[in-house]
């Protein structure tokens, strides 16, 4: 065969694997990051931020089942599951029928699943990918449910709600195959398949506060123990405190965890980049602080926003997408649409 035959057919062939090969999907949620809390992390930061090389932006209606203004469960459930339910209900949608979510259906399709979270791992944004409660609050049954789930990875805080509980169960122990590691040396160091990283008992402290590890180095060694594993994964990956600081009204609160978030997008993208074929979905589940920005200096990253509300608010987020099939999110849409997008992404390539 003529070598230059040989080389276009071979160069044909990998095209072809590439385009039915199932792609990774790496879902992050910036919980509470509105639009005013991006521009005011990117211009606290030398005005920049990693989300300028996405390529296909959306926007995202957010609102629940019957209230305008959603919470993280709601928000959650909608993203993870593709349908509205009621403020506090995480996996159940209004009819009261258990919805799986994109993580327990790409399971069922071959891939590993992680989720890695800088909140507790039972709190209502983590949990709406793997448990079916009527109530958020009800952590014991979340926990529950996570220790009788599959998800390969995951990380963050809630260790009490496994281990002091009202039944004196023990779930740790009970989770078989399991390997729960203390520390961030620990975790790099296992090559266990399965793992639990369980950073704090209860909520995890703010960055400003000293929590440790930081979310873009757990992201990292997720991502490269998820790649040796010879399989494509879905991975959830949340800056929660973005959120708590919009709650708090506290803008230095805020933009620290926005700009470790960015740090971990820089992880993200690169790995992204590098691979060839990984989604990477970024957006919020709400804005939360009805945040303006109001003033400030980005020469000198410098800001001045000021919050008309210490709950959540009602306006649109965006949505950011890299990688294969990103143009699926670009428009207006429901927050629903995030999972039917994933989900034709996963059936594209159905084996």
């Amino acid at each position: 065969m003529n070598k230059y035959l040989f080389i276009l057919t071979f160069l044909t062939a990998q095209m072809m694997m590439s385009q039915n090969e199932q792609p990774n999907i790496i879902l992050m949620i910036g919980d509470g990051m509105g639009l005013t809390q991006i521009s005011s992390g990117m211009y606290a930061h030398q005005n920049t931020t990693v989300l300028e090389e996405f390529k296909y932006i959306g926007l995202s209606k957010t609102h629940s089942l019957d209230q305008l203004v959603t919470d993280s469960a709601a928000s959650g459930t909608a993203m993870a599951s593709g349908v509205k339910t009621g403020n506090g209900v995480i996996g159940i949608d209004g009819k009261n029928n258990f919805k799986q979510s994109i993580l327990e259906i790409s399971k069922e399709r071959g891939y590993k699943a992680a989720l890695v979270v800088t909140s507790s791992i039972v709190h209502a944004t983590p949990a709406s990918f793997y448990a079916k409660v009527h109530s958020r609050n009800y952590y014991e049954t979340i926990a529950l449910q996570l220790s009788e789930h599959e998800v390969d990875i995951f990380a963050g805080g809630g260790k009490k709600h496994f281990i002091d509980r009202k039944d004196k169960r023990n779930l740790i122990e009970e989770m078989a195959g399991y390997t729960f590691v203390e520390d961030i040396s620990e975790f790099e160091a296992t090559e266990s398949k399965k793992i639990g990283f369980l950073t704090y008992d209860e909520e995890p402290p703010n960055l400003i506060e000293g929590r440790k590890p930081a979310l873009d180095k757990m992201v990292s060694i997720s991502l490269e123990k998820l790649e040796n594993q010879g399989a494509p994964f879905f991975m959830l990956v949340e800056g929660s405190q973005i959120d708590w600081g919009g709650h708090d009204n506290d803008m230095n609160y805020l933009l620290a965890e926005f700009k470790e978030f960015d740090k971990t997008l820089r992880e993200v993208l690169d790995f992204a980049k590098k691979d060839g074929n990984t989604l990477v979905i970024v957006t919020a589940d709400h804005e939360t602080g009805g945040l303006s920005l109001v003033g400030g200096n980005y020469k000198k990253g410098k800001v001045k926003g000021k919050f008309n509300t210490e709950g959540h608010s009602a306006t649109m987020v965006p949505v950011f997408s890299y990688g294969p099939s990103s143009e699926k999110f670009i428009g207006i849409y429901e927050n629903t649409a995030i999972f039917d997008k994933m989900l034709q992404v996963l059936d594209a390539t159905k084996n």
